[in-house]
Order: structure tokens, then sequence, then C-alpha cells
């Protein structure tokens, strides 16, 4: 792990391979290590990149006040001090909600995108109501208690060969962090940037996908000018690691044909 200081915080992050840049943004409640069997895929044709965001894994603790434009700037920092600028951004989850921010605050930065099982922000992808809904079940939970199995996030049973690395990244959850993050997510209507969007876009989709289902990857799809989605069949939230293959075999074709 290697760690640079953005704006006076320690952001670590991950580095493997060689090639086009590939900036991997986790989900909330993870880190960096959620992306370890993209980054072991693709390191072979790709310089591969997975941060910590502030709160999680070896970075630092968010500040009081942190909010959604912050994670944004952070991202944007840290992608201009590795100098791979621009670069392919992937993100899942709230990663997606975090591209979203930076593409709207510094799209020059980005040069194509990868969006996974995400949102517009809750609010913006799923309203008020469930956005609210989700975030009170999240601060009713006491601390250390969150749930790496929560429903909705697998189609199925967690995959075996990764359970031991879910359960670690939520050993490691700071609750104040994870709250932080989420609350931005929650509170975050990012509709009208996917309009904005003028650079190439793979979405991919679980398509069994209980968190965000697959109304929220059509309605991206119709509001991203020429985006592409691909649906993993039997697949649900965390695609990346419930179908890890055939989630690489979509964003190795997809950084083949817009990843230099």
């Amino acid at each position: 792990m290697d760690v640079v200081e953005i704006d006076g915080l320690r952001v670590a992050f991950r580095q493997a391979g060689t090639g086009p840049a590939v900036v991997f943004v986790h989900g909330g409640a993870e880190d960096g290590r959620t992306w370890t069997p993209q980054l072991d895929a693709l390191a072979d044709e790709f310089t591969v990149i997975a941060w910590d965001e502030p709160g999680a894994g070896g970075s630092s603790d968010v500040p009081a006040g942190f909010r959604l434009s912050d994670y944004g700037d952070c991202l944007a920092g840290l992608i201009r001090a590795l100098d791979v600028s621009p670069c392919t951004v992937v993100g899942l989850s709230w990663g997606v909600t975090v591209i979203l921010e930076l593409y709207r605050r510094h799209p020059g930065v980005v040069h194509s995108l990868v969006l996974a099982d995400g949102y517009a922000g809750w609010r913006g992808s799923l309203g008020a109501e469930e956005a609210d809904a989700r975030l009170a079940g999240l601060r009713d939970q006491p601390e250390g208690s969150f749930d790496p199995t929560l429903p909705g996030l697998f189609a199925g049973s967690p995959p075996a060969d990764f359970l031991p690395l879910i359960k670690a990244m939520s050993a490691d959850v700071r609750r104040h962090s994870m709250l932080t993050a989420l609350t931005a997510m929650a509170q975050a209507d990012l509709t009208d940037v996917l309009e904005t969007i003028r650079v190439p876009t793979q979405l991919i989709w679980g398509a069994l996908d209980a968190r965000s289902p697959l109304s929220v990857a059509h309605e991206f799809k119709r509001l991203i000018p020429a985006a592409d989605l691909a649906v993993i069949p039997g697949c649900g939230h965390v695609s990346n690691l419930e179908a890890p293959e055939a989630f690489n075999d979509i964003l190795r074709f997809f950084l083949r044909r817009h990843g230099a």
C-alpha cells in the first residue's frame, strides 16, 4: 500500500501493473481491498489503482464537516498527484456517487467511466423516502454491528472465495466515517450530472441487484449519452465480487476500446 497527502489528508491506495491508468472507487463500508479480483486480473494490461477514501482502510479519518464535494476533490487530487490524468474511473455503489461528483467538479481528469450498481445519490435514484429510511436504518445500528452480508448485497450467499475479505473490511469500518459517507449519499441528487457526461461510459449491473435495481441502470442509460449497459445474470449488488470473471471480461473489453 502507498500513501500520498491530499489537502492535509493521508490517502492510501494500491497500485499495480503498467499501461493506461484505471482508478477504482469502492462502495460504502468498504475500502480498496474490494477491488482485489480486478487488480489481480487487469494488471497485465493496465496501471490499476484502488484508493481508500478518507475514513476507510489506510486513509485518514474524515474531518468534521466533510462533504460529497470533498470526496470528489480528494479523488481528483489523487489522480493529479499520481500524474494519471485523464484516466478511466471505475466505481461501484457509493463509489458511483463519488465519481459523478468528481465528474461534475473535475471533468478534465476523466477519460472514460465505468459505473456499476450505483446511484446518482440515494435521493436522486431512489427518492427521498427510501433515502431517509436507509440512512435511519444505518444510524440505528450500534457500533460494530455492520453486517457484511446485508440482504440485497448478493443474489445468494456471499461468495466463499471472498467472504474472509468481506468480513475483514467490515471489521475495519469506522462508524463515524461510514455515516459521513452514507449521509452524503442519502442527501445527494446528481441526476442532472448524468446528461452532461461526454466521455465513453460503461454501465455494469447485477440482474438481481436489490439495492440499486435495474430501473436505476436503465435511467442511467437513458440519461447518459451513448452509454452501454451490461447486465450480469444471477448477480446482486456487489457484482465485482459475486461474478468477478464476468465483471472483469466486461471491464477489459471496455478498457481495450476506451482506456487509452
